[in-house]
């Protein structure tokens, strides 16, 4: 049976938008084809109707993930202290508890890196994040140097927090690299 070409691209869109959530909150490898289909009511045969493979998936899942945030990110970057409620957003407890909605760095870095051809997507939103901080810095001399610094810890704290058994553990990491954050923006 032959489908519209709007309810093909409604169900790409399904396909794409449960990937980019379920690729964030348990990671690429351990989201497979079969079971997101089945999630869906699809047949693990008509993915490839929609993709050429699972990596075309997780770049297009990818680039949704991004989309997403960035128009989360651009209501903080309009807050009155932008760079503090990004830093407050992401190292949130709600941020820890729901990584299919948050960024997809501190979930998928690893395996994006290990692919053998890093993203392109993955370039563009570090640059843009980067580029936010070094804004909500001031954009002087060394706020390049210090949004990298930044960001790096944001993502590194978010994944520890993620990792650990201990609530407290997990708490800490959060609150710690919070405040300190906070002052390194206010310095």
């Amino acid at each position: 049976m032959r489908y519209s070409k709007e309810h093909k691209a409604e169900t790409r869109l399904r396909i794409v938008d449960e990937a980019s959530r379920r690729f964030r909150r348990d990671g690429i490898g351990a989201t497979g084809l079969q079971v997101l289909m089945k999630a869906l009511g699809l047949t693990h045969g008509g993915f490839y109707a929609h993709f050429k493979s699972k990596d075309d998936l997780v770049e297009t899942a990818l680039q949704r993930a991004v989309e997403e945030r960035d128009e989360v990110v651009d209501t903080y970057m309009e807050a009155d202290a932008p760079l503090q409620t990004l830093i407050e957003q992401y190292l949130s407890a709600a941020h820890r508890k729901h990584p299919e909605q948050g960024c997809p760095l501190p979930t998928m870095a690893a395996e994006l890196g290990q692919r053998g051809a890093p993203s392109a997507t993955t370039d563009q939103l570090v640059k843009k994040r980067l580029e936010q901080i070094a804004t909500g810095l001031g954009g002087d001399e060394d706020a390049d140097e210090r949004s990298v610094l930044m960001l790096s810890a944001m993502v590194g704290a978010l994944q520890l927090s993620r990792s650990v058994k201990s609530k407290r553990l997990s708490d800490s990491i959060l609150q710690t690299t919070g405040r300190l954050l906070k002052e390194m923006a206010d310095s």
